[in-house]
């Protein structure tokens, strides 16, 4: 994104969609302490390294931006949703929230530049009295790297694996990313078995996708809506009106159930499910589950299908595998992988990570369940030749606590995705949480003491009882990109652990340490 100079703070934060009329004293200074540090460098960014490899959401949300609609994640060239449906008229943001452009022209280092690199001693001064906190537990580990050369700045005990929680959303992103790539896009079909004359054998066949929906506005996911009535207008010219229909979730494999088992935080994970399986209008965050999203999903289908003159022979769908010769009647597809990352990590969406895992399985023949999306994962970061040194995956979205990473790992994977080799992996950075403004972050530093983060600070939390950890990107005082990695465990006041390690990052944010 180019930003031009004439263009004020007020009216760049508008078109962004920040709302400085809801905003505290401090969230208005470090929005415009951004958009001035924005507008400084923005030129310098666009023409560096970073340009030529522009993922998707990134080309999107400055589209969006001209169509006066803030952020977006439709495709660029059709600007068609997963539907089929142009977007170009839509005024809102889609479904899949990144972290505003306000922040896009500070997320691409342009190589080592002229900012001068943080001194290792200054680092620790700085860090020190917070890292030493005793409201941090009885185990805390942190690294910080600088972001364009990957060199660890500052250590303490880096190397050790401890519990990340969903700090773990960030691997699982660069595994997924690598191996299915940032373009690639889940379909949920329909289709009709062989044979079928005047009652049509027809079977959902699920894909994978964590976003289809039943909503009436789909904002840009997957619509089982639409697949209704594209499937109804397919039998119709088939001359079929009644149907029985099956549904098949065989594409995933072993326990349905997260091993931490039924919990607000994460459906039963299936091939096929609408909504997350939410029992309630909420789109994101804990919420009361379906306990067979499959069958659900199926039978809200068999429903649309009625609502459009396709009768079904009885009122639940059952289980079934389709043949390999029954024939399409319609499908939809999902946002791309790059979408679906940055709203995983924006709102840390246990759903979608498990998902994602599980598509990073199936890109690399392993079996599509908790332990094959878990070894996925692993092979996917070894061949990045990132430090694995006791490094455990147990999980795609870090609920299970047997998972282990070090705070070198987590910093290697921000360093790599800011490499300008590796753009695919641009939407780990793109869709981190902003300090103060979006996600998981939304409603932290708004303290004194952690507010200087606000608006420079972009980092994924962790939340288990005991454990709290933040992973993310910052620009200190002189303009240099780094990366950072703190983890904790024995913590018994999450808020207070929270709050320290925010003030950790701002100090970063507040550092010139050369």
């Amino acid at each position: 994104m180019v930003l031009v100079p004439e263009l004020t703070a007020g009216r760049f934060a508008r078109r962004c969609g920040v709302r400085f009329a809801k905003l505290t004293t401090w969230q208005l200074t470090g929005g415009a302490a951004v958009v001035g540090l924005a507008l400084a460098v923005g030129s310098v960014a666009a023409a560096g390294p970073w340009d030529s490899g522009q993922r998707t959401a990134e080309r999107d949300r400055a589209a969006a931006l001209e169509d006066g609609g803030g952020t977006d994640h439709g495709s660029p060239a059709s600007r068609k949703d997963g539907n089929g449906k142009d977007t170009r008229a839509r005024k809102t943001p889609a479904a899949a929230p990144s972290a505003p452009s306000v922040l896009a022209a500070l997320a691409a280092p342009t190589g080592t530049g002229s900012a001068p690199v943080p001194d290792e001693r200054a680092l620790a001064k700085v860090l020190a009295p917070l890292l030493n906190s005793g409201s941090l537990g009885a185990q805390r580990t942190a690294a910080v790297v600088d972001a364009a050369t990957g060199k660890q700045l500052y250590g303490k005990g880096a190397g050790e694996a401890l519990t990340p929680a969903s700090t773990t959303k960030i691997a699982t992103a660069v595994a997924v990313l690598t191996a299915a790539g940032p373009d690639h896009r889940i379909t949920t079909r329909a289709v009709v078995e062989p044979g079928s004359d005047k009652v049509g054998k027809v079977v959902l066949v699920g894909g994978g996708d964590p976003t289809l929906t039943a909503r009436k506005d789909a904002e840009g996911n997957a619509s089982l809506r639409t697949l209704a009535d594209d499937t109804a207008r397919a039998l119709k010219a088939k001359g079929v009106e009644k149907i029985s229909l099956g549904y098949d979730t065989s594409l995933y494999s072993g326990p349905l159930l997260h091993p931490i088992g039924p919990n607000w935080n994460i459906a039963p994970v299936s091939a096929l499910m609408a909504d997350e399986g939410r029992l309630d209008d909420s789109a994101s965050g804990p919420a009361p589950r379906s306990g067979d999203p499959a069958a659900d999903a199926a039978g809200t289908f068999a429903e649309l299908l009625r609502d459009r003159g396709i009768k079904t022979e009885t009122p639940d769908p059952s289980s079934a595998k389709a043949s390999d010769h029954a024939e399409s009647l319609a499908s939809v597809q999902s946002p791309t992988l790059a979408a679906l990352v940055e709203r995983m990590l924006t709102n840390s969406d246990n759903d979608i990570a498990e998902a994602l895992a599980r598509q990073t399985a199936l890109a690399t023949d392993e079996p599509a369940s908790f332990d094959g999306g878990a070894k996925a994962i692993s092979t996917q970061l070894k061949k990045l030749k990132l430090p694995l040194s006791g490094a455990q995956f147990a999980d795609g979205s870090g609920l299970n606590r047997a998972g282990r990473l070090s705070a070198s790992l987590l910093t290697a994977l921000l360093a790599r995705a800011a490499d300008p080799d590796h753009a695919e992996l641009r939407p780990v950075l793109t869709g981190l949480p902003v300090a103060g403004f979006t996600g998981t972050l939304r409603n932290r530093y708004a303290d004194d003491a952690d507010a200087p983060g606000t608006g420079l600070v972009r980092a994924k939390t962790g939340t288990l009882t005991g454990v709290n950890t933040l992973a993310g990107t910052v620009v200190d005082t002189d303009g240099r990109l780094l990366a950072f990695a703190f983890l904790t465990t024995g913590t018994t006041d999450p808020k207070t652990a929270q709050s320290t390690l925010d003030r950790a990052a701002s100090a970063l944010a507040a550092c010139g340490c050369n």
